[in-house]
């Protein structure tokens, strides 16, 4: 089985900074793309960014310039930095992972969330 486990969220206050990070576990062969998503209350779950093993990436519009993504692949691991947060950047922001498993194939995982409240 794979575990994804978050870390990083919290309080912030309008212009400030978090790092989130996304740790993969399990019997994994290789991971493909990375990503995170979030979802606030009364909205759909969005992309809000996703790297692929090779170090691609893409950003949805509205956290372009602001957020970072990142990966280390000997550690299954990606990250979000999150600068000049926004008080619409509140949601539960999810990782998600495409894992290789032998003898399984590609199978896509999910992290538990974690809560992103930017509020002055």
């Amino acid at each position: 089985q794979v575990q994804l486990v978050e870390s990083g969220g919290g309080l912030v206050q309008p212009g400030g900074s978090l790092r989130l990070s996304c740790a993969a576990s399990g019997s994994i062969f290789s991971i493909n793309a990375m990503g995170w998503y979030r979802q606030a209350p009364g909205k759909q779950r969005e992309l809000v960014a996703d790297i692929t093993s090779g170090g691609s990436t893409n950003y949805v519009d509205s956290v372009k310039g602001r957020f970072t993504i990142s990966r280390d692949n000997a550690k299954n691991t990606v990250y979000l930095q999150m600068n000049s947060l926004k008080q619409e950047d509140t949601a539960v922001y999810y990782c998600n992972a495409e894992v290789v498993r032998i003898g399984v194939g590609v199978s896509g995982y999910w992290g538990q969330g974690t809560q992103v409240t930017v509020s002055s």
